[in-house]
């Protein structure tokens, strides 16, 4: 298995070859247009990072837990995985770390830690999504895409919520 990824290079260099592309120039200028993205996109996702650090480090998600408790302990939702509700929307690496916490604390064969992994894979990191996407094509106006894909975010959690019960409790 290990020779996939040398083949598929290979072939693409012959491919290009039989084409009549110049692999090598062509190459070269996709690395300049990746790195002039990456360029206009930096400034955003460092934004990003830094406000989902704050709200981690200010103890504002401890705040915003607090707040919906009553929420959520009355729907039945296990609140170990409120955190991660509140985390994947804004930031992955944020997200995983909260999974990892939750796994550790309930361990992956619990209720919670099904539900959370469940979560993890089935709802997006909206917020870093529409920076990098939007603000590399200077998009600014993104209140109707913001809509619609928290609607689908909490889609996400309900039905995760909704079948984990079903088949694990």
């Amino acid at each position: 298995m290990s020779y996939i990824i040398p083949l598929i290079i290979l072939f693409i260099l012959a491919y290009g070859y039989i084409k009549g592309v110049k692999v090598y120039e062509v190459f070269i200028e996709g690395a300049k247009e990746g790195l002039q993205i990456t360029y206009k996109i930096f400034p955003y996702i460092a934004a990003m990072l830094l406000a989902v650090g704050m709200l981690r480090q200010s103890g504002g998600l401890d705040f915003l837990l607090y707040i919906i408790s009553p929420v959520t302990n009355t729907l039945g939702i296990p609140q170990e995985i409120m955190p991660l509700v509140i985390m994947k929307p804004l930031s992955g690496s944020g997200a995983l770390g909260v999974l990892a916490d939750i796994l550790k604390r309930e361990g992956a064969d619990s209720f919670a830690g099904i539900v959370a992994s469940t979560i993890m894979s089935s709802t997006e990191t909206i917020f870093y999504t529409i920076t990098v996407y939007f603000g590399s094509v200077g998009i600014r106006n993104i209140r109707h895409t913001l809509v619609a894909a928290l609607i689908a975010d909490l889609a996400g959690v309900i039905g995760a919520i909704i079948v984990c019960t079903i088949l694990f409790k």
